[in-house]
């Protein structure tokens, strides 16, 4: 449940809240119900009283028991019981639904007006008959004492079916070039057309001519209203016998005494939108008036407003609970908005629990804030030099002050005092100095482990680290050899290049003052030109130079390592154990040796072989050398075994020159 205030009138919106999807599990929507706030205040008036994409029309049947309600995708009707809060029945239809009419008192009897010229019947059992008109169809009208329905549209006849007889009659000419809306009149049964060019015709059922006519498209036209196109008519409704509304396609809504052709009251909606539905509330004597993005409830005698609704998706019907406070519009979104109005009327009896909590709402004093919004006394206007807008649409009136954006209050306030966070900056190191002062404790001794880690934690403020040498969870760490930090590992070295110039510094300084006598004299004795001194421009650029030196040193530490580790490989022996069994060789097992003696350089392998077959050449000194692929190797042992094959081969096998004299006596 969502409340808002207009013109001092409390609206409840019962729509309002965060919906579970259908597919969610039973267990899901359970644990949501208990872990999510909104989810858990909401109020769900009637259960599933939603559409899948878009709701298009909304009724409640006469009898006030049923709720009935069209929408899209796919095209169907849902109809809702308001004795048990939750929906009765769901059909689905071939085509989107433009008007539907309620025939009987409660659901059983209903005839839809369909986007392709079909009409259908439906019973209490579903679908009972079907037809076609000739033209398309944007309204409908049943008139109880002769059972005709009239279908009224996109032409200038108006189609008579009597459901007595079930045929057509004789249709009604009219005057208009197409018609937007039917309506009878409940007390006399007049019928009365509202007309593409603006005009109002009025018929006599029992005769089937044209009683008389009006021209709402030139009464529109006032000093108080703003009309920009043709107005034409776009709804209809009868309060009794002789008061008609009429709203129009430019924003415009009359009301009419239809014995008289001059309108008793006209009122605009100021914003050019075509009027979609119009309601008279008896019992308060107000009308609503509804357009795609309003629902305006205003005075039927002076025209002035009550209250109004506004919605974040487009409007497209609307319903209203008669003798009660409550309403349903069908809108542009999934769910069907419900709305109650205190003010006019009770809740309707199958919801009276609502009296109840709109009361408990009303007595608990709930605080109002606006995040977007500023509220600015006249003084503070003042002082930022924005009092010019008092009487402006940039400023809210509210009590005292004015509610004004915050992107506004923000960009006048950086303007007026540019220094407003400098003057915030030195507060706070003010404020931290201080606290500096008056938390810094005296230290005789130091822990034996990681001593140095803390002397610099103790030399921070003990609001960040200094309770670390005293708190329980890290009190091994100063205690435990085994926490030492080891300063000679690279990682240390690369991440604290100055370290040995930090300790031999820094160090005897810290000491010296956690071992001081009277630590408050010695702060206000001490300036900070010492610190501005360690943190100057030279100093950075020696600890550049250090970085790069000690990543340097420790590169050509571990070259050296490895060189030392590959000779000593080499020229240490290495004993092998050989096993039992033919092929293996001494020169198979040393074949890690002669891997290794391939990574040394070709000057090492040159002193230890003296067959390298390096000849002097030349009265210069130039010099040759000749040496032999192993791949050569190979290849020529290959040959050597497959012509050593070839020759054994010679000698075992056989001639085959007996076996063919033998075949040829045998065949003699």
């Amino acid at each position: 449940m969502k409340s808002c205030s207009t013109n001092e009138v409390k609206v409840y919106n019962l729509s309002a809240g965060k919906s579970l999807p259908d597919w969610l599990s039973e267990k899901k929507r359970r644990t949501l119900q208990k872990t999510d706030v909104d989810i858990r205040r909401r109020i769900e008036l009637i259960q599933d009283f939603d559409m899948p994409g878009v709701s298009t029309n909304i009724q409640m049947s006469p009898d006030g028991e049923f709720i009935l309600a069209t929408g899209i995708y796919k095209p169907r009707i849902r109809c809702y019981d308001v004795k048990n809060l939750s929906m009765k029945f769901e059909r689905c239809f071939d085509s989107e639904v433009v008007r539907f009419k309620i025939l009987s008192s409660d659901y059983s009897k209903l005839v839809f007006l369909q986007c392709d010229r079909y009409i259908e019947f439906h019973a209490q059992y579903g679908r009972y008959f079907r037809l076609r008109i000739p033209k398309f169809g944007r309204d409908l009208a049943y008139h109880t004492p002769s059972c005709d329905l009239y279908v009224a549209g996109a032409c200038s006849e108006v189609y008579r079916l009597n459901l007595e007889l079930g045929r057509f009659m004789t249709p009604l000419q009219t005057e208009a070039s197409c018609i937007n809306r039917c309506v009878v009149n409940p007390v006399h049964q007049l019928m009365v057309f509202g007309t593409e060019d603006g005009k109002v015709e009025a018929w006599d059922p029992r005769s089937s001519q044209k009683v008389g006519s009006l021209d709402a498209a030139f009464d529109a036209f006032t000093d108080d209203t703003d009309v920009s196109g043709i107005p034409s008519v776009t709804s209809l409704a009868f309060k009794d016998g002789l008061t008609l509304g009429v709203g129009t396609a430019t924003g415009q809504v009359l009301i009419y005494d239809i014995r008289s052709s001059k309108p008793l009251l006209v009122k605009d909606h100021y914003n050019s939108l075509p009027i979609k539905g119009l309601e008279f509330f008896q019992s308060e004597n107000m009308i609503f008036s509804m357009d795609e993005k309003i629902v305006k409830i205003w005075n039927e005698d002076s025209g002035e407003p009550f209250t109004s609704v506004e919605g974040e998706a487009k409007f497209n019907d609307l319903c209203v609970v008669p003798n009660t406070g409550m309403f349903f519009v069908a809108n542009e979104d999934k769910k069907m908005q419900s709305y109650y109005i205190p003010t006019l009327g009770p809740a309707p009896r199958w919801c009276s629990f609502l009296d109840n909590l709109t009361e408990e709402l009303e007595e608990s004093d709930i605080l109002a804030v606006y995040d977007d919004y500023k509220f600015v006394t006249e003084k503070e206007l003042n002082e930022i030099g924005l009092s010019h807008l008092i009487g402006t649409n940039l400023l809210r009136a509210y009590m005292h002050g004015y509610f004004m954006d915050m992107r506004l209050y923000r960009k006048a306030k950086a303007l007026v005092q540019p220094f407003q966070f400098e003057d915030f900056k030195k507060k706070k190191i003010k404020e931290k100095l201080q606290e500096e002062r008056t938390s810094r404790l005296r230290l005789n001794t130091l822990p034996q482990v990681n001593r140095d880690l803390a002397i610099k934690l103790m030399s921070q403020p003990a609001k960040k680290y200094g309770s670390l040498v005293e708190d329980d969870r890290f009190k091994k760490m100063f205690e435990n050899p085994d926490y030492e930090i080891d300063k000679s590992t690279d990682e240390f070295r690369l991440l604290n290049p100055v370290i040995s110039k930090h300790d031999k510094k820094k160090a005897k300084k810290m000491e010296a003052m956690f071992n001081a006598v009277d630590v408050d004299d010695e702060i206000e004795g001490k300036g900070s030109s010492d610190e501005d001194d360690e943190s100057s421009s030279d100093d950075d650029k020696e600890w550049v130079k250090e970085v790069r030196e000690e990543r340097r040193k420790i590169h050509n530490e571990r070259r050296m390592k490895q060189r030392e580790d590959d000779s000593n490989a080499t020229l240490q022996p290495k004993f092998y154990e050989i096993k039992g069994g033919e092929g293996y060789k001494v020169s198979d097992l040393n074949s890690s040796e002669k891997r290794k003696s391939s990574r040394i350089s070709l000057g090492e392998r040159l002193v230890k072989d003296d067959d390298s077959g390096i000849k002097t050449k030349g009265p210069l000194g130039n010099r040759e050398m000749t040496f032999q692929l192993k791949s050569r190797k190979t290849r020529e042992s290959f040959g050597e075994q497959a012509q050593k094959h070839h020759e054994e081969r010679r000698k075992i096998r056989r001639s085959a020159g007996g076996l063919k004299n033998k075949r040829q006596t045998w065949r003699k």
